[in-house]
C-alpha cells in the first residue's frame, strides 16, 4: 500500500477544497469524515490523488509517518472529542494541525496535551473561504517546535500569492498565535463589514442611489487605496441581478448572525487591557440586527430625522471615502495594537510587517492597504500603534476633514454609523494629550479611595485625597 502524504479530517466545504488543493499541487492525502453522506459523495467526485478512509484506524493507518493530519471541523467540543480518539492511534512525531477557527487558549491546552505524549501539535488560522481554500488560502500555523519544518512544504504549495509572488504562509510563533492572529484577523473583517455596509446605507438610504450606482462607485474605489477583497466582492453583489431582474441583496433579510471569533477579539482585548472599540461597534452592530422585531416595533415610535443627505451627490460620496479610509486605517490600527501588545506578553516574539505581508494574498482582508502597514513595522518592528507612523499619520491626518463631515451628516441625518463615528472618537482620543480621566481618576477616589498619580510627580507614586473634609 502506498502511504499517502498528509491526512484530512472533516470533509465540508473547507476541509475537502483543501485536500484538493494538496492534490493539485503534486501532494497525495487520505480523507476521512464520520458523517458517512459527505465521506462517499466526496469519494465518488474526486479520486485522483486522494485515498478515502472508512475508519479513523485506516485513515491513520494509510498516511506517511512522521503523520501530518489536518483537521478541518467545527470549534469547541468536536475538535476534543476527534482528538480524543485519534490520539492513542498516532505514534511520536506525529503532527496534528486544527485548521478550524479555534479559541486561542483552547489550542493552547491542547498542544500541552499532545506534547506529553511526544506528538506536535499545530494551530492555524486559514483564511479565504471556500475559493481561498481550492486555490490558496492565507496560513498561518503556530505551535509545538519542530512541526513546521514537516507541514511546511505542503503548506508553502497550497497558499495563496501575493501580486508580487511572495507566499501568503509563514510560521507565526509559539503556543496559540496562530489562531490568535487568525482570531484578530477575524475582528478586523467585522470592522471592515460593518464600514463598508455603513457606506452601502448612506448611498442608498442618504442619498437614494440604486444599487448599479453604488457598485459603480465601489467599482472605482477599487483601483485606488480602497482596493480590497471586500471592496471587490460588495461591487459584484450589488451588479448581481436574478432572472427576474432583482438584486438578491434587496430581499437578504437585515439580521446578521456571528460564530464568535469577534466576541473572542473583544474578550482578548478586554483582558489586555487594549482599546478596541471599532471592532466592539461592529460585534454590536451584528447584535443590533438580529433584533428585527424590536427595530420594526421602534421605527413606528421612535422619532428621528429624514434620512436624506443635502448637496452634490459626488461630493458627499468623495467625503464618504475619505471616511470610509480613515476607519480603515484605525481597524488596522487597533487590531495590530492589540497582537502586538499581546506578544508582548506572552513572549511571543510575532512579526508583524511579515504578518501583514502574509495577509495581502488569499484572505478576506486582504487589501492594498497592508502594503503600507507591512512597510510602517519594517521602518519600526516595535511600532506600539500603527496612526505612530509618519505616513500612516499622514494619511489619516488627509482624511479627517472629509471624515469628520462625512460622519457629521450622517448623524444629522439619523444614517446609523457605529463604526466610523468609533474610529473617529478613538483617533481623537489617540491624539489628545491631556484628556477627562483626571476627573474619573477623582471620582474613583472620591467613593472609593482608588488613589490617583499626579502630573507633577514621578509616574508611580500615588496618592489620595479626602474629598470630604470641605
Amino acid at each position: 500500500m502506498n502511504l499517502t502524504d498528509i491526512g484530512m479530517i472533516g470533509l465540508g466545504v473547507m476541509g475537502s477544497n483543501l485536500a484538493r488543493n494538496m492534490v493539485s499541487k503534486g501532494f497525495s492525502a487520505t480523507c476521512y469524515d464520520w458523517d458517512e453522506s459527505l465521506r462517499t459523495g466526496f469519494a465518488e467526485k474526486y479520486t485522483d490523488g486522494l485515498v478515502h478512509a472508512d475508519s479513523l484506524q485506516e485513515f491513520v493507518e494509510s498516511i506517511e509517518r512522521p503523520r501530518k493530519i489536518m483537521m478541518m471541523i467545527k470549534a469547541g467540543s468536536p475538535v476534543d472529542s476527534v482528538l480524543g480518539e485519534l490520539l492513542p492511534l498516532l505514534e511520536v512525531g506525529d503532527v496534528v494541525i486544527d485548521g478550524g477557527n479555534s479559541q486561542w487558549e483552547d489550542t493552547e491546552r491542547r498542544i500541552a496535551l499532545c506534547e506529553e505524549k511526544s506528538l506536535l501539535y499545530v494551530g492555524c488560522g486559514v483564511s479565504g473561504g471556500e475559493e481561498g481554500a481550492l486555490n490558496g488560502p492565507a496560513l498561518m500555523p503556530g505551535g509545538s517546535d519542530g512541526a513546521w519544518k514537516l507541514i511546511k512544504p505542503a503548506f508553502e504549495a497550497i497558499a495563496a500569492r501575493t501580486p508580487e509572488g511572495a507566499i501568503c504562509v509563514d510560521w507565526i510563533g509559539p503556543g496559540g498565535s496562530g489562531h490568535f492572529v487568525k482570531m484578530v484577523h477575524n475582528g478586523i473583517e467585522y470592522g471592515d463589514m460593518q464600514m463598508i455596509c455603513e457606506t452601502y446605507k448612506v448611498m442608498r438610504d442618504g442619498l437614494g442611489m440604486s444599487n448599479i450606482a453604488i457598485s459603480e462607485v465601489f467599482g472605482r474605489w477599487n483601483k485606488g487605496k480602497l482596493n480590497s477583497y471586500l471592496i471587490e466582492i460588495t461591487r459584484d453583489i450589488l451588479a448581481y441581478e436574478d432572472a427576474d431582474g432583482i438584486c438578491p441583496v434587496d430581499y437578504i433579510l437585515d439580521a446578521a448572525r456571528q460564530k464568535g471569533t469577534g466576541k473572542w477579539t473583544l474578550m482578548a482585548a478586554l483582558d489586555a487591557g487594549e482599546p478596541l472599540p471599532l471592532i466592539g461597534e461592529a460585534v454590536f452592530a451584528r447584535c443590533l440586527s438580529a433584533l428585527k422585531s424590536d427595530r420594526e416595533e421602534a421605527a413606528k415610535w421612535l422619532a428621528g430625522p429624514k434620512p436624506a443627505i443635502e448637496g452634490e451627490q459626488e461630493d458627499f460620496v468623495s467625503e464618504v471615502k475619505e471616511a470610509l479610509y480613515g476607519s480603515k486605517i484605525i481597524s488596522y490600527a487597533q487590531g495590530f495594537q492589540l497582537i502586538q501588545q499581546v506578544s508582548k506578553d506572552r513572549d511571543w516574539n510575532l512579526d508583524l510587517a511579515r504578518l501583514a505581508q502574509l495577509w495581502r494574498g488569499g484572505c478576506i482582508i486582504r487589501s492594498t492597504l497592508l502594503r503600507t502597514i507591512k512597510e510602517a513595522f519594517l521602518r519600526e518592528p516595535r511600532l506600539s500603534n500603527l496612526l505612530l507612523d509618519p505616513l500612516v499619520s499622514e494619511s489619516v491626518s488627509e482624511a479627517q476633514v472629509h471624515w469628520r463631515n462625512a460622519v457629521a451628516c450622517m448623524t444629522r441625518a439619523g444614517i446609523a454609523s457605529p463604526a466610523m463615528s468609533s474610529a473617529l472618537s478613538y483617533y481623537d482620543g489617540f491624539r489628545t494629550a491631556r484628556g477627562s480621566a483626571n476627573l474619573l481618576q477623582a471620582q474613583r477616589d472620591y467613593f472609593g479611595a482608588h488613589t490617583y498619580e499626579r502630573t507633577d510627580r514621578p509616574r508611580g507614586e500615588f496618592f489620595h485625597t479626602q474629598w470630604t473634609q470641605r
